[in-house]
């Protein structure tokens, strides 16, 4: 009898154990992330685009370029120069070093676009979201868009330059007065269409705060949308800042700018294209690798794709 208990257990009989679910753990970013690093080709141009603005960032602080000086204006045969060993991307037409020029016009570029895109997010998502979700709200911020978006966004930030002058303040806030109230719109849409869903309905008859089911019911299931949003907004803002910068209602003089650079440059394309085209290439490539970047955050955030 002994053998036998040593052979067998008896098993124990646990009523809760029918009601468990056996099913993986699942992770919301860990899953981002893991759809993000399938696609082998957009990890590349991430990794790219990390390196580009990396050095877009830290290459100014050791070549402390000064738009404003020229070393060698006395000089002509510094002028114009090609591509060489010395001199990576060649000099102007003041002698200056154009790898450092470029870089540095970069950099500002980019801390443009990035800066409003924050900007124009936080403002945007925030008072959108209250936008969609109140009704009282939408009856008089419909008329505010209204008024908003029927002034050319051209005259208005000519006019500002005017006023304000150039520079970085100035500049971040031409391209953000008004451009927040597109991605308030475009929230507050994608808003209404989800919250009279049931779930929404039942949290408010509960007396759930607005605020409350605003950034737990709704929020959370736009956040493919919004990425979606921002892989077009910092490239749209870059490209802002170089059309203001190519009219000369950029930055001005003594800031350096891919803009500013393109619009100096255009009329040596023919006889020096090195000039024109290297910073138009470097816009591009900045511009391209954000944008592929972006969508693939926005697919990759979207539930749907996760396996």
């Amino acid at each position: 009898m002994s053998e036998k208990n040593d052979l067998f257990t008896f098993a124990e009989f646990d009523e809760t154990k029918s009601e468990h679910i056996a099913a993986p753990r699942y992770s919301y970013w860990k899953s981002v992330w893991r759809t993000f690093v399938s696609n082998k080709f957009i990890v590349a141009v991430c990794i790219m685009m990390l390196i580009v603005v990396a050095f877009a960032m830290i290459q100014p602080l050791f070549s402390h370029y000064d738009p404003l000086f020229a070393p060698n204006i006395n000089d002509p045969t510094s002028k114009f120069q090609s591509p060489s060993a010395e001199h990576i991307f060649g000099t102007d037409n003041i002698g200056r070093d154009l790898f450092d020029a470029v870089w540095a016009g970069a950099k500002n570029s980019l801390i443009i676009g990035f800066g409003c895109t924050i900007i124009n997010m936080i403002l945007g998502v925030v008072i959108g979201a209250i936008w969609g979700f109140s009704k009282k709200m939408d009856v008089w911020m419909i008329e505010v868009y209204n008024v908003i978006s029927n002034v050319p966004f051209l005259l208005l930030a000519m006019i500002l330059s005017y006023v304000l002058g150039s520079g970085f303040k100035s500049l971040i806030f031409i391209m953000c007065v008004t451009n927040w109230i597109y991605v308030a719109y475009f929230i507050r849409t994608q808003v209404m269409i989800i919250r009279d869903r049931e779930y929404n309905l039942a949290s408010k008859c509960l007396g759930t705060p607005t605020w409350t089911i605003i950034t737990k019911n709704i929020l959370p299931y736009l956040i493919s949308v919004i990425m979606t949003y921002v892989s077009r907004e910092i490239p749209t803002n870059i490209s802002y800042e170089v059309f203001l910068s190519y009219l000369g209602l950029g930055l001005g003089q003594q800031n350096a700018s891919l803009g500013r650079m393109i619009s100096s440059y255009t009329s040596y394309m023919n006889a020096y294209p090195h000039l024109f085209w290297i910073p138009v290439s470097l816009l591009a490539i900045i511009s391209i690798s954000l944008y592929l970047v972006g969508q693939a955050l926005a697919d990759a955030s979207d539930p749907r794709t996760h396996r």
